[in-house]
């Protein structure tokens, strides 16, 4: 099983053997990495600056490094 940064907990309701224990942690892995990448993220939210909405690829990248945005700039999700 590769080692994969990230916590999981799997529920099961019998017991398995660890052969299908690690192929559905990586199923749920390869899963999670097409959802978590930027493109995803940029193309499922927009951001507005007080009087303009902005999908700009870079801005939306830049607003969501910061833990807090600035005052008037939201992250809104499109989906």
């Amino acid at each position: 099983m590769k080692n994969h940064n990230r916590d999981l907990l799997v529920l099961y309701k019998s017991a398995g053997n660890a052969e299908s224990l690690e192929q559905t942690l990586e199923g749920l892995h390869q899963m999670l990495r097409t959802v978590e990448c930027a493109d995803v993220f940029c193309n499922a939210h927009e951001l507005v600056k007080r009087t303009r909405i902005t999908r700009k690829y870079l801005a939306i990248l830049t607003a969501s490094e910061s833990a807090v945005l600035k005052p008037f700039h939201f992250l809104i999700n499109r989906n």
